[in-house]
């Protein structure tokens, strides 16, 4: 059975997944923490800044983020969530489509509102 705590992680998963999306930086500014720290699938570590200027610049825009195989675990404030998502879109201009697995830390906050304080993403071979 699902707690309150876990419907809440699924549903700012899947705020976080439109806001990606559509690149919402004002969605993407709430639900992500401004100590965050994401390695990327290349191994880069970026910060929620470069992350929201990637979307505000327009130097990424999908096409395709559809999820599946989502595990979430809770720890009191914390959860940890490992999903697995197609991915579409345009990086830099260049078209791209490629399965990946991200995993994310969501801290709930004194204000009771949950924030992804830390990520991976790794390249899914199929």
């Amino acid at each position: 059975m699902q707690t309150q705590a876990e419907a809440q992680i699924i549903e700012a998963e899947e705020r976080l997944r439109t806001a990606m999306l559509h690149s919402d930086v004002g969605v993407l500014d709430e639900l992500i923490s401004p100590d965050l720290l994401f390695t990327t699938h290349q191994g880069q570590l970026i910060s929620k800044q470069e992350d929201l200027q990637t979307h505000r610049s327009g130097a990424i825009r999908f096409h395709e983020l559809s999820a599946s195989e989502r595990q979430v675990c809770m720890h009191d404030s914390f959860a940890i969530v490992s999903v697995r998502m197609k991915t579409a879109g345009q990086y830099l201009g260049s078209e791209f489509s490629q399965l990946l697995r991200y995993t994310r830390v969501w801290h709930k906050q004194p204000s009771s509102q949950w924030r992804v304080v830390g990520g991976h993403i790794s390249a899914v071979q199929e």
